[in-house]
């Protein structure tokens, strides 16, 4: 048997840019349809060797915002191959390398689907403390929300609207590991709780890569049912060991302050409307006794290199960030480690560790549950009470109608706080088993551990005057398992074949306990020292399997076609429903390369990609645990245990939720790439929506899940990037993003009924958007004017089947976008974001209470005091919910930053970056609250909805980045 003669070739160049002549630096150069190659380092070099037949190959340049190159090849006995590359920049970046799922990555010209990347530089110089955070504005198609100003205050993103009443958050990958992004609520902090991405850090990411058609989900799974959000982070390359020393310091502080009661006067009666009668006090900003400006600092050290056959990256780095509330305060630490082995030239071993320890100290606000919160205690306050403590440091009651907290108490002595360990960490082989056959597989595992307590002294303002300890803990860990195999093969010198196979398997378990009390014994802090009101535990596992077989076609390089077929199972679901099949097909045509286009108009519009996709994918979240069951509760019975049935039905034929996309669009480029356009249409029908319907009561059940309900979305994005204006010393880069989206329940089998969470103000009704506000509404003449009493207040209105409520709002957006602004001048830049969110309504509870007279804090009341509205004139208006639905439209100066880099300034130092950085510093909006963004629902559908929620601060940071 003949064995192919093999030689060691070393390839090596430089790679630079074409309009400025500097180097790239971590640009990919590698042999075709193989994972033999290296990345540019920071002087823009490359060099690989690889065991190789003598033959033809093609040579494989790839980055980020530059048209790929291939360059043929022919080796023979001589052993050093040099060749030297100038990419051109491409906007589009049609020939940006991303990963679908499949063993190797693709390029986005392949592609049908739309696909969104944000870069490390586009994520750096942001200001931001967290992952998603850094993502607000930069992609189409992604409602990033900020839930709360708290210094790790939780995220939600929403890809192309809701589309399950079980949640809508993506999934999200970090080098291949499915993360859990909970927000556990474990103690009631009023929806400001975190989500798990706060422990990740930015520094570590590379590039991020947003997915949103259900085209995707084929791939991926119906976790992906809701998007994708894949995490890259940075990983060594060859050479020399390369340092990178970062440090920041911020400033957080109140953008701006609520209108309150300023009046000289106070009611002696405030219940009588009758009784005019006043008596002259002080009033109190109690708005400075919680809000504060907070100070932060971060650092951050890597360093990466490696030589021929192993590179590694190692980090580590420290947060301090303090809020504008006081005494509230976010700490991480995170090392990571990353080491690349080609232990063979056809197998390649990663390894990945990743350890992040995150600790909180939180000041409840917001009263969802509990009742104890400092902006809680705010709204109920009559603010003509000095809140001050007496000489004996005891705190005087401010809310005199209902028991509530002293504001200035709750941040001074109550200790609630949030304590995070946590392990992400993946094994992969990547195997090129023959020239058309590779494999790659995976072991990801995220573990983490959240524990939290809250402590509440004896002797105190809030509902718990004989303390409160809490004390809760959860465990979640989970792993996936992939295994893909891929085969690719030239058909004919035109046609290429790529067909993909692969499984997956994964598991979650997930462990509560916690315990709290009251009556607590002065100086101890723990539950046990108590009256246990609540102590429990849980344990939830979930499996799920699936598999794919994905095909793909290429013709001549610009006519793309691939289809897909998936299969999940959840162990949610009972066994003759938890099996689900699942399709997608795409088609993608670079219509500008054809002959008769760069003949004609190709001078000037010189890229037109055509693009569809159709997919289908199933929600697995949207039943809760066990629910396909009929639970029962412990409880005792003349002294034995005992069980008691639940109020709700299981139900074991309830199937997963089915969800189809259609999506077409096109990305062209004008003037050798100075202008690159995306745009996208989609259409989303979900049928089976689970719907917790509620039953007869003849049934002996209150509700029961059922697949009954049906939901659609409808929307187009457009991104838009130019560059203006370049020459050698200048350069202005501009982009900007549109996208609207049109959701509409179409079927809720005949009910309508409120979200969790909102008081009873976001409804899901058929005809509307998910989570419409639904309350009283004004009464009104003909004209639309305000129908007042004989005694001049406003009344309830009626509608024409004679009820109360009507729908008064909607919290779901017209269309949101962003404008970013970037200039380089020398060794100067500047960047300027801002974003916009229009056309959306905000419920503001905290004007409802604020500018009722039986509390006196808001600033109607002291209208009222005044002579200027009647006395009780809030009072009437509370029950009239109508008034308190506020248009929340905004544009914000998002990000503000200016830089300025020295190179190698000094022997041994490669670069200095100085840069001063803005965020959130001006908002143009009529809402009276503080903050029309933030939403006390957090991460659930709730929307809209400000009820003790902390403000986005503005923020100010300072940093210092090295290289050497």
């Amino acid at each position: 048997m003949a064995i192919a003669q093999t030689n060691q070739y070393t390839f090596t160049g430089t790679i630079t840019d074409n309009n400025s002549n500097i180097p790239i630096s971590g640009v990919s150069v590698f042999i075709e349809n193989s994972n033999r190659g290296a990345s540019t380092d920071f002087d823009g070099n490359y060099r690989f060797k690889a065991e190789l037949s003598p033959g033809t190959y093609n040579l494989v340049v790839n980055s980020v915002a530059h048209k790929s190159q291939k360059l043929s090849i022919t080796l023979g006995d001589q052993t050093e191959i040099t060749n030297d590359f100038t990419l051109v920049e491409d906007l589009l970046s049609l020939d940006e390398v991303v990963v679908t799922g499949n063993v190797v990555g693709i390029n986005k010209r392949a592609l049908g689907n739309n696909i969104s990347s944000v870069n490390a530089e586009n994520l750096s110089n942001t200001a931001s403390v967290q992952v998603d955070q850094a993502l607000q504005g930069k992609i189409t198609g992604a409602l990033v929300v900020q839930n709360s100003g708290d210094p790790a205050g939780g995220i939600s993103v929403l890809l192309r609207g809701a589309s399950s009443l079980g949640g809508n958050q993506p999934l999200y990958i970090l080098d291949g590991v499915i993360l859990n992004n909970d927000s556990n609520e474990l103690i009631d902090i009023g929806g400001n709780s975190q989500n798990r991405l706060a422990d990740i850090n930015p520094e570590d990411i590379e590039k991020i890569e947003v997915i949103k058609g259900a085209a995707a989900s084929a791939i991926y799974g119906s976790r992906a049912n809701n998007g994708v959000v894949q995490i890259f982070t940075k990983q060594g390359k060859r050479g020399e060991a390369q340092f990178r020393f970062s440090t920041s310091v911020k400033v957080n502080e109140l953008r701006k302050k609520i209108d309150y009661n300023t009046a000289p006067l106070a009611w002696v009666d405030p219940f009588d409307r009758n009784n005019l009668e006043t008596r002259p006090v002080e009033r109190f900003d109690l708005q400075d006794e919680f809000f504060d400006t907070g100070y932060g600092v971060e650092n951050a050290l890597s360093v990466s290199g490696g030589g021929e056959n192993a590179r590694y990256y190692v980090s580590g780095s420290f947060l301090d960030n303090e809020g504008i509330i006081k005494n509230t305060d976010f700490q991480r630490i995170n090392f990571k480690t990353n080491v690349v082995l080609d232990a063979f030239d056809w197998l390649k071993v990663t390894g990945d560790f990743n350890y992040a320890r995150s600790v909180s100290q939180d000041i409840p606000n917001g009263g969802i549950n509990a009742a104890y919160g400092a902006i809680t205690g705010f709204v109920f306050s009559e603010n003509s009470i000095d809140p001050s403590p007496n000489e004996s440091g005891v705190y005087p009651v401010t809310s005199l109608l209902v028991p509530r907290t002293n504001p200035a108490e709750a941040v001074e002595r109550f200790d609630f706080g949030n304590k995070t360990n946590r392990f992400i960490t993946s094994f992969k082989l990547d195997a090129e088993i023959t020239d058309n056959l590779s494999a790659s597989y995976i072991l990801g595992l995220d573990y983490y551990n959240q524990s939290a307590s809250a402590f509440i002294p004896v002797g105190n303002t809030s509902p718990n005057g004989s303390g409160f300890a809490r004390r809760s803990d959860v465990n979640n860990f989970q792993y996936n398992s992939d295994l893909n195999l891929t085969y690719q093969a030239n058909i004919t010198d035109d046609l290429t074949s790529t067909t993909t196979l692969g499984g997956t398997y994964q598991f979650q378990e997930v462990e509560r306990i916690g315990i709290q009390a009251t009556g607590l014994v002065p100086v101890v802090e723990t539950a046990g020292s108590g009256s246990i009101l609540e102590q429990g535990e849980t344990r939830v596992p979930f499996s799920l399997w699936g598999g794919f077989i994905q095909q793909a076609f290429g013709f001549k390089d610009k006519l793309y076609i691939n289809g897909a077929i998936r299969t999940d199972g959840s162990s949610a679901f009972s066994k003759d429903e938890r099996n689900q099949l699942y399709a997608k097909a795409g088609i993608s045509y670079i219509i500008s390369e054809e002959d008769f286009w760069q003949d004609g108009i190709g001078d000037v519009f010189n890229t037109l990609k055509l693009r569809a996709a159709w997919g289908q994918s199933g929600g697995l979240n949207a039943l809760p645990a066990f629910s396909r069951f009929t639970n029962f509760s412990p409880s005792a019975l003349n002294g034995q245990s005992s069980l008691i049935i639940g109020n709700q039905l299981g139900n074991v034929d309830a199937a997963p939720e089915k969800q189809t996309e259609t999506e077409f669009g096109f990305d062209a480029g004008f003037f050798d790439g100075r202008i690159g356009v995306e745009f996208t249409y989609y259409q989303q029908e979900v049928t089976d929506l689970l719907l917790n319907r509620e039953l007869a009561p003849t049934a002996g059940f209150g509700s029961r899940f059922e697949s009954v309900g049906k939901l659609e979305n409808k929307g187009l994005e457009l991104l838009i990037r130019a560059i203006p204006v370049r020459t050698d010393d200048f350069t202005w880069n501009l982009t900007t993003t549109y996208t609207s989206n049109d959701n509409k329940v179409t079927n809720v089998a005949g009910q309508q009924f409120a979200l969790a969470g909102s008081f009873s103000t976001n409804y899901v009704i058929e005809g509307e958007s998910l989570g419409v506000f639904y309350r009283q509404f004004y009464n009104r003449d003909a004209n639309g004017e305000i129908i007042l009493d004989d005694n001049g207040y406003p009344t309830t209105g009626r509608t024409e089947d004679g009820s109360s409520s009507k729908v008064i709002g909607d919290p779901n957006p017209d269309w949101y976008g962003s404008l970013i602004n970037e200039f380089k001048y020398k060794n100067f830049a500047l960047r300027a974001q801002f974003d916009a969110v229009q056309g959306f309504d905000v419920f503001n509870w905290n004007r409802r209470l604020l500018d009722n007279v039986i509390f006196g804090g808001g600033s109607n009341v002291g209208e009222e005091l005044l002579g200027n509205l009647p006395k009780g004139y809030g009072g009437a208006q509370a029950g009239i919910f109508e008034e308190f639905v506020e248009d929340g439209s905004f544009v914000k100066l998002r990000e503000l930053s200016l830089s300025y880099t020295i190179a190698e300034p000094i022997k041994y130092i490669d670069e200095i970056k100085l840069s001063l950085v803005g965020r959130n510093l001006v908002s143009w909006d009529d809402y009276s609250g503080w903050d029309p963004e933030v939403n006390t629902g957090g991460q659930s559908n709730v929307r809209g909805f400000d009820f003790g929620a902390v403000p986005i601060p503005r923020t100010y940071q300072f940093g210092i980045n090295l290289s050497f």
